[in-house]
């Protein structure tokens, strides 16, 4: 006899069979799904009409897509069915790891061919640092792309080799901002429909110019895995192609054309220093300056804070790495790409890691002597020259991509800073003086002989307690090194009493 069946309806009851006390969980519902909404989107889009406007919608459906410029932006949302669960649905053919697909010298010579007329040659230059690394520095700069970055020459390509299907039924790609950046400029110059999802900590303005490029953009994600999740249930529901910013053998293809040029720009190379995330642009490199010369040495950079193609070269094969918050935040990939890492880890001579400082001297290095304005990942290849990492290339003719210049405006004032106090030529001072006339005026003269710049100066008076008559003094300067620094706080130490002092800004001994 079968078990009689529970009535939902009826409370709770423990062991004892006694009531127990019912607890009410509020259940989320969708206000809009009740709704119908004429539009050539399927069901499962929702599509944003003046209606909706007044609807207010969960905490946790604030995904959008862009609307158009003449009308305000309305939540408009793509709704997969569910969190995915199914693993067939997160398998990408492209990328497989049990079948990686190794790239070849020929493939990259294609990719040059064929996007040529599409992509700047960008300048392979000897940098003004040349002779403070003791070597013949050269500086390959890519940042100089239309979207700032290496990956346009990847994402041209990649929709150039789409079969008539394929272009008429769109790419789909997760990317928190070069990558999606690249693909929604070129999708538009080759009439390629591109959504591209991005996750909620993606910067403002690269969402916005991903807008502009008239791509279809999804902000939704916590993280770029959450998103990527969202993309590929998109592409594999919609019938889009799935296009993995590092990992495609045509996105391979197209990074290696930087090295290609890199060969064809400087004479007699010894050396690239290439930085490292997923792996898709120190594969395409390592292939092609490695195809043309054996002996060029060729040395990857990661952050030190997301060490994950290091990691798969001790495991290897490509492992999940935990990755943190770093200036390089696009090199922050926990799992290295299986083709990228097939093809680049037998190429790759050596692998050096990077601190948050090197990274932040090396930005400010950048622009204060190449007036260069480049984004962390970028600088990590310089980064790790300047740390003292690799001292094997004194002497020698070496390149380093610059591959991106995509960097918020926001993070580049605190990379400055950042790199300023880590060469201890930013200091914050608090020195004690007389309120008297000629007090404030004397501290600024001892300054100005000791050629120091006064970023910022604070008085304050009211929580003295020495005495009535005198002024607390807080300064941030500059000065020229770390030398002059200490020269400072002596001067300073020597001329008055109350002196609290610290090297690096933001600390005092």
């Amino acid at each position: 006899m079968a078990p009689p069946i529970a009535d939902p309806t009826a409370p709770a009851a423990d062991c004892n069979g006694i009531p127990t006390p019912s607890i009410a969980v509020p259940q989320k519902t969708d206000p809009i799904t009740n709704g119908s909404v004429a539009s050539s989107y399927p069901d499962k889009y929702f599509v944003a009409t003046s209606e909706m406007a007044q609807l207010s919608l969960p905490a946790d459906s604030v995904p959008y897509v862009s609307g158009s410029d003449s009308s305000p932006e309305l939540p408009r949302r793509r709704q997969p069915s569910q969190r995915i669960a199914d693993n067939t649905v997160m398998f990408d053919p492209w990328c497989d790891p049990a079948n990686p697909r190794t790239l070849h010298f020929q493939d990259v010579c294609e990719a040059a061919y064929k996007i040529k007329s599409g992509i700047m040659s960008t300048p392979c230059t000897r940098s003004y640092i040349s002779e403070e690394c003791n070597m013949q520095l050269f500086f390959k700069k890519d940042y100089m792309q239309y979207t700032g970055s290496f990956k346009e020459r990847g994402a041209r390509y990649t929709l150039m080799m789409l079969t008539a299907d394929q272009r008429k039924a769109g790419v789909v790609a997760a990317s928190a901002g070069n990558h999606a950046l690249a693909l929604c400029y070129h999708g538009r110059e080759l009439g390629v429909s591109v959504t591209v999802v991005m996750p909620i900590i993606a910067p403002i303005m690269k969402v916005q110019s991903c807008r502009n490029f008239g791509a279809n953009v999804i902000v939704r994600g916590d993280d770029l895995a959450q998103s990527k999740e969202i993309a590929m249930t998109m592409a594999k529901e919609d019938g889009m192609m799935y296009i993995n910013g590092y990992d495609h053998p045509n996105i391979l293809a197209g990074q290696g054309t930087m090295g290609l040029e890199m060969m064809e720009q400087v004479s007699n190379l010894d050396a690239v220093v290439v930085p490292v995330g997923g792996g898709g642009l120190i594969a395409g490199v390592a292939l092609a300056v490695k195809s043309l010369n054996p002996n060029v040495l060729v040395i990857g950079v990661e952050s030190e804070k997301c060490a994950s193609f290091s990691a798969a070269v001790e495991h290897g094969s490509p492992v999940h790495t935990r990755c943190h918050s770093t200036l390089a935040d696009g090199l922050a990939v926990p799992l290295v790409g299986v083709n990228a890492f097939a093809t680049a880890a037998p190429l790759i001579d050596k692998m050096v890691q990077v601190s948050e400082e090197q990274i932040a001297i090396s930005i400010l290095r950048l622009v204060e002597v190449e007036k260069a304005m480049v984004e962390g990942a970028g600088a990590c290849g310089l980064a790790a020259i300047l740390s003292g990492a690799l001292p094997e290339l004194r002497g020698k003719r070496v390149v380093v991509p610059l591959c991106g210049g995509n960097i918020d405006t926001t993070i580049l004032g605190r990379c400055l800073e950042r790199g300023l106090a880590a060469e201890g030529r930013l200091c914050k001072f608090t020195v004690t003086v007389s309120d008297r006339p000629g007090g404030i005026a004397e501290l600024t003269r001892l300054l100005a002989k000791l050629g120091v710049s006064i970023k910022d100066i604070m008085h304050e008076r009211a929580w003295i307690r020495n005495d009535i008559y005198s002024v607390e003094v807080k300064v941030v300067a500059e000065t020229i090194n770390a030398a002059e620094t200490y020269r400072l706080r002596d001067a300073l130490c020597t001329a008055y009493e109350f002196v609290r002092f610290g090297p690096v800004c933001g600390t005092y001994d």
